[in-house]
């Protein structure tokens, strides 16, 4: 399964529209570039595979695998970057503001729904990608 997350980025937040074979699925918030600072940036761009991972914290959601210089990259709900993400990807319905947005819950829960279709043996990646227009 392939997932393409298209990124705009603002000083205060990284927005994102992330889609499936073309089909928009949900927008995104991160952190602000900073070069990729841990738990301070959004990270960089690239091809990661995704794996499904559990917590206490976020139950199940996904997590980014072999991020350069950094770990426990998740994907998971948050509505403000800046106060809920150290670094991880939250998926929102609506885009607020850069870094910000609403409804994440339940975009979320369409992410996990389209991602659990893959079969089992079939690996999951995110191309992460540079807003050009």
């Amino acid at each position: 399964m392939k997932l393409t997350l298209i990124r705009t980025y603002h000083p205060q937040g990284t927005n994102g529209t992330l889609y499936h074979k073309g089909e928009q699925l949900c927008h995104t918030i991160e952190l602000p570039w900073l070069a990729n600072k841990p738990q301070r940036s959004c990270i960089p761009e690239g091809r990661y595979e995704l794996k499904w991972r559990w917590s206490a914290r976020f139950a199940k959601h996904l997590q980014l695998t072999d991020v350069p210089n950094r770990s426990l990259i998740l994907i998971h709900p948050a509505n403000d970057a800046r106060k809920e993400l150290r670094g991880c990807i939250a998926p929102v319905s609506i885009l607020t503001a850069p870094g910000r947005g609403s409804c994440s819950h339940l975009a979320f829960s369409k992410l996990l729904r389209v991602v659990a279709q893959a079969s089992s043996e079939e690996p999951i990646f995110l191309t992460i990608k540079k807003n050009t227009q």
